[in-house]
């Protein structure tokens, strides 16, 4: 391998490892990669802040140098001038608008080369006075609509508006029937009325960072003529562009609004497409969200009101950014090799790109061609490292892409990659020897066995990367292997030493199987091998391998021994079908055996499901047939699912039942102007299957309603009033558009029917005014719906009444009897009801003192025919005057003659005292001191005793006319509580409390100062006392 052919000359040597030097260093050399990069910049006129700094910092090795330019010119940085650098960022002191506005851009340089950075602008927000010119005064008539301009002054950015009434800050409410502009500023009124006169400023404001500045026009005054109560149709005054180019990403926003009388309603849709789940409205305005290609379209604003409608329609164009879809990346090429690179960048309009080298223009030449997104180099050098970047630009923006070229020359080198050292192979196998040395051009190879050169045969290969391939290997092809490279550079050898094992066999294969969704099987498969080497088996279905670990359980291995490999498949699914591959395997060879796994299920869901013949009720559908999964699809199911829900739901088909075998088929029974999406199911002997993607949505067509409106009542009101209420029919009885309802009335007994519509569908209710409506009038009520494509049935009819009117008849012998000192009851006879000019609610009874006047009356209410009424919470020993009145729906009728009653004195306030006992048997009698009444309370008529064994056990009420009292006691009685208070006509007095004990005969006073009520206390008496069942509580 020497003489004239040989690889490398001694006067090369140097050259060899200078090169080396530089290639081994730029592993850790390498151009400069911007991190921060400057960006738009908006500076406020007159801000305190006095400086703005545009950033710009790069990632190099050796570190980066900066550069500035402005507009293309390159800034001068001296000791004295507004401009400095910190690190890498450009610090503008007191910037001025007339010198500093403008794009800027950052220069990062070191010793691998040159990147320019993202052109950034630098501008001046500002914000001017309005003009002090006094504004006309505005004059229109009452009901008409009105317009004020705004007209702002000089400014940037954008504002925001609204505005003033009379003074700040009485801002004017964005309503439905007021509405600000915020692209032009201008206020719209869609109807005057008397409370908008007065004195209207706009106020505008600007935003910039955290700077808020807001200025204000001089004061228009609006002055109104004599109302114009005429309704007229909408008319369309504040109007979006013909042609709105928004960017993708950002809001688009739509405005629209109309004058009209009533104020018009702002409906928005689009014209060639549908409504986008993006959509934000609010009336007047239209916003869509992170606007898409999607969205643009024709877009239709509709105003409508019970006068008519107009109509406004406009497109949205969008438009984008350049983005990248292909960039460049760092790339290490070889002295003499060709280098194609590409990128590519989407963008509306399309981008154009062009190139950089190391910060200049790169065009072709010699052996660099350029076009468009291509760079093509033919036969590289070294000089045509550094740093390159791929440019793509359109009016909305400008990407950079980076990427540095290194050229490499390198002697060929092992280090890095040296061949084996000991090299298995399989007896009768293959063996794949690789020889890839670092290298650079590429290095001729040659390999050698001992001192044999070999060359390719039919046992022998050696590819053109140097690869050497053994095949038919036998124990006589062991030995040592070597491969020798050699380039203009230098040359160099590895060596390795083959041996030969015994060949991997598979000594049972898996066979095919054929099982349905949800069973178990195990696929066998067993090896011989090398007994030195260690034996591994795998998986694949399809030719993917199978993760254990991820199998979610359906797959494990059945043996742990070495030789068996069986796979079990636990509760198998369709996914689990396909070719199933055995691969055993040593460090030297493997060897594979397949077998086909077929799994039965339910079909697979239908495809292309599309919508056709479009009606009112029906559509036709069609669809492609899915996988059956190896059972025959035996019927298919149509369901359907509405924008109002999303639940999906069988629909009725024609045919009833759908074959498998079918590809179409009619759905019925839809409903009228709804938006339907509709999926395919088909099922077979094993279930039913996934189901189909939906269908894109469409809209059934109109027809006139079927169903009548329900829950037709009415009543109530002011006099000479007739108000009808009903449900509202729901979006899904609608049936079209253009919605509304048809009421028909007479009174009860008449002949002619009075009809009246009523617009929206959200309506509930209708007033009619007549003066010649008497009270409580019975009216038949029939209604019926309609919209544009015609009427629909009417509802049965039912009977509303008029306005009711308060009774004009009193209740009489109304009667007032004091039951306790602060109670007492009332009873009268009701007023008949054919005087009555509605229905009777109740009685309302008024009551109130002596030397007071009836306005201060207390009151309380019955409810229903009931003649009598127990009045609680009045003062002791007080007269109170009593009047009843008769009310209804409409008020209180007049009231009845007042009558009289005093309440009684109040019962003394003083508990029993010196209460004893003596137990005699089985009694025990107990006495007290008699309470005597005072002047001011009531006679004392007895005394009741509240008498309980112990805290568990029901209580008994005793009565005693006197001061003493005998109770039945056990024989093992120990002790009881008891309650002892008087009574009388005005009440039940304080109770007193003991705790009597049998081996004690004085009174022992209880904690607690008042019993608590208690059920079921039954009273018990002999002689001068009485037995009373009290049923439920009883409070002393």
């Amino acid at each position: 391998m020497g003489g004239a052919a040989g690889f490398v000359r001694t006067s090369l040597a140097v050259v060899t490892f200078l090169v080396w030097c530089q290639a081994q260093s730029s592993t850790r050399n390498y151009g400069p990669v911007f991190e921060e990069q400057p960006v738009h910049t908006l500076f406020p006129e007159g801000s305190a802040e006095e400086k703005v700094t545009l950033a710009c910092r790069a990632r190099a090795s050796p570190p980066a140098t900066y550069r500035w330019k402005m507009n293309g010119t390159e800034i001068k940085i001296e000791p004295d001038s507004r401009y400095r650098l910190v690190a890498g960022d450009l610090v503008i002191s007191n910037p001025v608008k007339a010198k500093d506005a403008g794009s800027y851009q950052c220069v990062a340089t070191n010793s691998r080369g040159t990147v320019v950075s993202r052109e950034a602008s630098l501008r001046f927000g500002f914000l001017q006075e309005f003009s002090a010119e006094e504004r006309d005064p505005v004059k229109i008539t009452e009901g008409w609509g009105v317009m004020f301009a705004c007209s702002p002054p000089p400014h940037y950015p954008g504002l925001s508006y609204r505005w003033l009434l009379n003074e700040f800050p009485n801002f004017i409410p964005a309503d439905g029937r007021r509405f600000v502009s915020q692209t032009t500023g201008n206020l719209y009124i869609a109807k005057t009325e008397a409370s908008d006169l007065g004195n209207y400023s706009c106020f505008a404001t600007s935003h910039i960072d955290f700077i808020t500045k807001s200025v204000f026009s001089k004061f228009s005054r609006l002055s109104l003529a004599a109302e114009d109560a005429r309704q007229y149709a909408p008319s369309i005054k504040a109007r979006f562009p013909a042609d709105t180019y928004a960017l993708a990403g950002q809001v688009v926003t739509l405005e629209c609004f109309a004058f009209g009388n009533p104020v018009p309603r702002i409906k928005w849709r689009r014209l060639d497409g549908s409504q986008s789940s993006k959509w934000i409205g609010s009336e007047p305005l239209l916003q869509i969200q992170d606007v898409g290609f999607e969205d643009e379209g024709t877009y239709e604003c509709e105003a409508e009101n019970i006068k008519g409608r107009d109509t406004y329609q406009g497109r949205i164009i969008i438009q984008a950014q350049p983005e990248w879809l292909k960039v460049i990346t760092d790339t290490e090429a070889d002295i003499g090799s060709d280098l194609r690179w590409s990128c590519a960048a989407a963008g509306k309009p399309r981008p154009a790109v062009r190139w950089l080298r190391d910060g200049q223009p790169l065009t072709s030449q010699n052996r660099i061609e350029v076009s468009g997104g291509e760079l093509r180099f033919s036969k590289l050098v070294l000089e045509d490292s550094g740093m390159y970047q791929c440019v793509a630009e359109n009016k909305h923006g400008t990407v950079y892409a980076s990427a540095e070229l290194t050229v490499q020359a390198l002697a060929p080198d092992f280090r890095l990659n040296p061949v084996k050292r000991l090299i298995p192979a399989a007896r009768s196998g293959k063996v794949i020897i690789p020889c890839q040395p670092r290298a650079a051009p590429k290095a001729t190879v040659l390999w050698t066995k001992g001192t044999e050169l070999l060359i390719n045969s039919s046992r022998v290969t050696i590819t053109t990367d140097g690869t050497l391939i053994l095949q038919n290997i036998s124990k006589s092809d062991e030995g040592k292997y070597t491969c020798f490279a050699e380039n203009f550079m230098g040359k160099a050898n590895s060596t390795g030493i083959l041996s030969v094992r015994d060949a991997t066999k598979i000594t049972l294969a898996p066979s095919s199987a054929d099982i349905n969704v949800g069973e178990n099987l195990t696929l066998q498969c067993h090896a011989s091998h090398d007994p030195t080497m260690d034996l591994t088996f795998t998986w694949s279905l399809d030719d993917f391998p199978i993760d254990f670990d991820k199998s979610e359980g359906h797959y494990r291995r059945a043996s742990a021994k070495e030789a068996i490999g069986d796979l079990s498949i636990f509760n198998t699914q369709l996914k689990h079908s396909g070719r199933y591959t055995c691969t055993a395997q040593t460090v030297v060879d493997s060897a594979s055996e397949s077998a086909t796994l077929t799994v039965r299920g339910p079909p697979g869901p239908p495809g292309g499901v599309v919508v056709r013949d479009i009606s009112d009720t029906t559509v036709q559908l069609s669809w492609s047939r899915g996988f059956d999964n190896h059972s025959p699809i035996a019927r298919y199911i149509i369901e359907a699912r509405t924008l109002l829900s999303n639940k999906w739901k069988q629909m009725r088909t024609n045919p009833v039942n759908i074959e498998g075998n079918a590809e179409t088929a009619q759905v019925v029974n839809l409903i009228p102007w709804m938006d339907y999406e509709f999926r395919v199911l088909a099922s077979n002997i094993l279930g039913v299957g996934e189901p189909s993607l939906p269908s894109s949505k469409i809209r059934t067509k109109e027809a006139a309603p079927t169903v009548a409106p329900s829950g037709l009542s009415g009543g109530g009101g002011a006099p000479n009033e007739l108000i009808i209420n009903w449900t509202p029919t729901l979006r899904d009885y609608q049936n079209g558009d253009g919605f509304g309802y048809v009421l028909s009335f007479r009174k009860k007994g008449t002949q002619g029917w009075l009809t009246a519509r009523v617009p929206h569908a959200e309506s509930l209710h209708y007033v009619y005014r007549n003066e010649s409506i008497g009270p409580y009038t019975p009216f038949e009520v029939k209604i019926k719906a309609y919209n544009r494509k015609g009427e629909g049935p009417e509802s049965l009819t039912a009977i509303v009444y008029s306005a009711e009117e308060e009774p004009k008849v009193a209740p009489f012998r109304v009667m007032a009897k004091a039951v306790l000192s602060s109670e007492m009851d009332v009873s009268w006879e009701p007023v008949e009801q054919g005087d009555m000019t509605g229905v009777l609610l109740g009685y309302e009874i008024r009551y109130w003192k002596d030397g007071d006047k009836e306005e201060a009356a207390d009151r309380v209410r019955t409810a229903g025919l009931v003649t009598s009424a127990h009045v609680t919470g009045l003062n002791p020993n007080t007269k109170y005057h009593v009047s009843v009145r008769a009310y209804n729906r409409a008020g209180t009728g007049p009231p009845s003659p007042s009558t009289n009653v005093t309440t009684t004195k109040p019962p003394p306030k003083r508990p029993p005292g010196n209460i004893s006992w003596t137990f005699s048997g089985s009694t025990v009698s107990i006495k007290w001191d008699p309470v005597v009444a005072k002047a001011d309370e009531s006679a004392v008529t007895g005394y009741k005793m509240l008498y309980r064994q112990d805290s568990h056990s029901a209580p008994t009420l005793y009565l005693a006319s006197k001061s003493r009292i005998d109770i039945p006691v056990p024989e093992d009685f120990t002790h009881a509580f008891v309650q002892i208070r008087v009574t009388g006509p005005g009440g039940d007095g304080i109770p007193a409390e003991v705790h009597i004990l049998r081996n004690s005969g004085t009174s022992m006073m209880v904690e607690d100062s008042v019993m608590r009520p208690v059920p079921h206390a039954v009273i018990i008496t002999t002689n001068s006392l009485v037995m009373v069942a009290l049923i439920s509580y009883l409070e002393l």
